[in-house]
């Protein structure tokens, strides 16, 4: 996959949670991706058949490209917020990434869209046969993904959900099997990682835009979480070995 489109999504998808959740909006509909999350894929075959692109580059191919990698990203993340298990929603956005890098006509990006849009969609129609979590989660989930960025707190998001801490603590352990501040972490430390690898943030800079309490707790639940230290990690990213989240 050519590094540039990975590169844009983050970027994208970085300056958004930096701007906040008010302008944190989804490309092409928020509807479509919410469809992509519950299953529906009746009404997700009449979105992805309107489909619409913005420019993200002077050459329109790459910015369908570019808008087609951070589609799909969202998607994912939809999915996993929905509980598609996190090694499969990364490795359909990853696959889907690179075939579009592939595509040599606007036509083929399009048409790939709609088929990898469908494709998460009918396995989260699979997904909420097995009501893996509920809806209290889903949007808990979501929520973290959307304010990364920003102070997370049982307490923040408890409020935002309107439901008390002590019911929303609770569901969640029972439903995920992990604690709320422990999924935090990890998808902090998930968003370190991709930052390490398609960003030129300085280890500080991500500590910071992470809201870790410092640099070095920083650097200490990084390497508890991936067995490397932020500047390994990059280090041996830069030397072309694919890493995953562990």
């Amino acid at each position: 996959m050519d590094d540039s489109i990975q590169r844009a999504f983050t970027d994208s998808l970085f300056r958004q949670r930096e701007a906040g959740e008010n302008s944190f909006s989804a490309p092409p509909s928020a509807e479509l991706y919410e469809c992509v999350r519950s299953g529906d894929v009746k009404r997700l075959e009449v979105l992805s058949a309107e489909l619409t692109e913005g420019e993200l580059s002077s050459e329109p191919l790459r910015s369908l490209q570019y808008q087609f990698a951070i589609s799909i990203a969202f998607a994912a993340q939809h999915c996993l917020a929905g509980g598609m298990e996190p090694e499969t929603a990364y490795s359909l956005q990853s696959f889907y990434i690179r075939g579009a890098d592939n595509c040599e006509s606007a036509a083929s990006v399009n048409a790939l869209h709609r088929v990898a849009l469908l494709d998460f969609g009918t396995r989260m129609q699979q997904y909420s046969k097995r009501n893996i979590y509920s809806r209290l989660v889903s949007h808990c989930m979501e929520y973290i993904f959307r304010n990364l960025h920003s102070k997370l707190t049982l307490g923040v998001i408890a409020a935002y959900l309107d439901v008390s801490e002590s019911h929303l603590s609770r569901v969640f352990h029972q439903e995920t099997g992990v604690t709320l501040r422990a999924y935090i972490i990890k998808r902090r430390v998930e968003e370190a990682m991709d930052l390490l690898r398609y960003s030129d943030y300085s280890s500080l800079d991500i500590a910071n835009y992470l809201c870790f309490s410092s640099h070095s707790h920083f650097i200490s639940v990084f390497k508890a979480q991936t067995g490397m230290t932020p500047r390994e990690y990059r280090n041996r990213y830069t030397k072309g070995t694919v890493l995953s989240p562990m």
